[in-house]
């Protein structure tokens, strides 16, 4: 399918990190309430799974981007060939992220300067160019995936959590700024789920990759969409989340970050 060719009463939702964890989920989700989809992944392969099997499953349109947002051209691009197709976007799914583990005086600036790129750069230009056509139509709903890192400093990942500490801020910011006029923004704040740890080799030996019940992707990305469909500003699902990032706000911050690091640390050899 090269041309899009929405349905009559179809919105339509754009998904980046679509092809994996809470963006594979979300783009599930979207599918089911019968929205069109634009799906955007490095991961060629995996996106044209999704593209065989959904517009049959569903009846929905399916369009496909195998980009890396890491890259600063890469938003200009998706924006410039949706305009060009006529595509109008109603949700925008800023889900696409990466972490480093380490001291920052070890990790590598290259992987360092793309997560700033990717988990700042191009969600924000992301947002900047879908936003103006949002606002003309008196509709549109735009959802960034932050984490429960965004409450805190974070020793041995220091960039991962500035860059989520900036993903809410900013989301919450321009959320005032949009009341009334008919666009809202969410941001998502989940723990990230185990196997986002496990996929950083360098961090599976550290105490917080190893704590059990960590809440599956797909119950984030239900809650994440429930929250959306609310408008609610800020989501942290789960209880014992929410009971964490609040008592961060009245523990004094040098004991918050030294806490932060002493769970990052790796498990010491016996």
């Amino acid at each position: 399918m090269n041309k899009i060719s929405e349905s009559r009463g179809k919105k339509t939702a754009l998904i980046t990190g679509a092809a994996s964890g809470i963006g594979y989920q979300l783009t599930q989700i979207f599918a089911r309430h019968n929205y069109n989809l634009v799906l955007v992944d490095n991961n060629e392969e995996k996106l044209n799974e999704i593209i065989d099997e959904f517009p049959q499953k569903f009846g929905i349109f399916v369009k496909i981007f195998a980009k890396d947002l890491s890259i600063p051209t890469s938003p200009e691009e998706i924006f410039t060939e949706l305009q060009q197709a006529s595509i109008k976007i109603d949700v925008l799914i800023n889900n696409a992220g990466f972490s480093t583990y380490g001291a920052f005086n070890e990790t590598d600036l290259t992987l360092d300067l793309k997560m700033l790129q990717l988990n700042i750069g191009s969600l924000t230009h992301l947002t900047k160019l879908f936003l103006k056509d949002m606002i003309e139509q008196n509709y549109g709903k735009i959802l960034n995936v932050a984490s429960s890192a965004a409450f805190q400093p974070g020793p041995l990942m220091a960039v991962y959590f500035a860059t989520k500490a900036y993903v809410l801020s900013f989301s919450e910011a321009i959320a005032n700024e949009l009341e009334g006029t008919g666009v809202s923004v969410t941001v998502l704040c989940p723990r990230p789920p185990a196997s986002e740890f496990q996929r950083t080799a360098a961090m599976k030996d550290s105490k917080i990759a190893r704590i059990k019940r960590m809440m599956e992707t797909e119950t984030v990305a239900r809650i994440g969409y429930q929250g959306l469909m609310t408008n609610k500003t800020v989501i942290v699902p789960g209880m014992r989340n929410k009971i964490l990032t609040e008592s961060v706000r009245f523990t004094p911050r040098n004991l918050v970050t030294k806490i932060v690091r002493s769970m990052h640390e790796l498990k010491k050899n016996r």
